[in-house]
């Protein structure tokens, strides 16, 4: 088949509108969520970009910090069937996954296996409170999170398209937590931290939850579009030159890689593997096509590195009793390697 003139412009001008309804939808969910939800800009944006790459999302703060809210909120502007999970210490995998029943025919009387299915069976799934129940039931989650798929009694079952896990937990140190085994980690896009508002913002979430005032909250997109937006988001050029620091910044995260720095070596038991560049390349087209951009830049990968990298480095005793974090040992991997040029 020969390609036009005439083929090519109708592809470009496709494309623009695509992008164009990307903007549109993009700032009718920030919008509708600011309704209910006062500040917090960076954390919508990484739990965006989560939506918007097909990842999942692992959002931690202390109690009264409006976790659970925000995912709530968010869920209703996608118009997607929403699921909500409450992680306690007695829930059982089969409380999230579904399970067999035995049913008796009422025309024959004869009995026979039944599926019902779980809550995981819904396009977004609040994970809520994930590390209140102990590790044997929080990889019920596993398969599905990486398979979109579960297995019950040797049955296999395919889960409705898009489906996200937007997970929160309290900060392990709390009682009654637990930590999360690191083959569940490393399926989360990002690890986000909701951190306290800042003196004015927390008046004016008294001022809005102390009157009388509803907020009747409009979806404005669907799951078809969502799936489309993950396709054109996948259309994002990076250079060579970008995706090489980006895997080198993360082979600089394992203390036994040829160009891991000394506070590594020192500080660093287990870096991160090849799906953390994955998706530090993946957020970062995604931020470049929401900043207005055709073309990921370093300061993309920059601005991905610390909520993608942060749950998929292990430290050791040493860095617990210097207290250094992670998002410590990334700040300084990112003043050793900063980036060679600009994109």
């Amino acid at each position: 088949m020969t390609i036009t003139a005439a083929d090519t412009t109708l592809e470009s001008t496709e494309l623009r509108q695509r992008i164009e309804r990307f903007h549109a939808v993009r700032n009718g969910i920030l919008q509708q969520v600011h309704e209910v939800i006062v500040g917090q800009d960076e954390v919508l944006e990484q739990i965006l970009i989560a939506l918007f790459v097909g990842g999942h999302c692992l959002i931690t703060g202390l109690p009264g910090t409006a976790k659970t809210l925000m995912v709530r909120t968010i869920a209703q502007t996608l118009d997607l069937a929403f699921r909500r999970i409450q992680f306690t210490p007695d829930l059982m995998p089969s409380d999230i996954t579904g399970t067999d029943i035995i049913e008796e025919d009422p025309a024959t009387g004869r009995r026979r296996w039944t599926f019902v299915e779980g809550p995981i069976f819904g396009n977004i799934l609040l994970a809520d409170e994930i590390n209140r129940t102990p590790p044997k039931t929080q990889s019920a989650l596993l398969e599905a999170m990486q398979e979109r798929s579960c297995t019950v009694r040797g049955h296999h079952y395919d889960l409705p398209s898009p489906f996200f896990v937007l997970a929160t937990q309290n900060p392990i140190e709390l009682e009654g937590t637990y930590p999360l085994p690191e083959a569940q980690l490393d399926r989360f896009l990002f690890n986000t931290v909701l951190d306290y508002l800042s003196a004015s913002d927390e008046v004016e979430v008294v001022d809005l939850t102390t009157a009388n005032r509803t907020v009747d909250v409009q979806p404005v997109t669907n799951a078809a579009e969502i799936i489309e937006f993950q396709s054109l988001v996948r259309m994002v050029p990076i250079a060579q030159p970008v995706k090489e620091y980006v895997v080198d910044f993360v082979r600089a995260t394992r203390r036994n890689s040829g160009n891991a720095p000394d506070f590594v070596k020192k500080y660093v038991s287990f870096g991160a593997s090849v799906r953390a560049a994955q998706f530090i390349v993946l957020g970062a087209k995604v931020r470049a096509l929401a900043h207005g951009r055709y073309n990921v830049a370093y300061e993309d990968v920059t601005a991905m590195a610390v909520p993608v990298l942060r749950h998929r480095i292990l430290l050791n005793f040493h860095a617990e009793s210097e207290h250094i974090d992670t998002d410590e040992i990334i700040r300084r991997l990112q003043v050793h390697m900063p980036p060679s040029g600009k994109a």
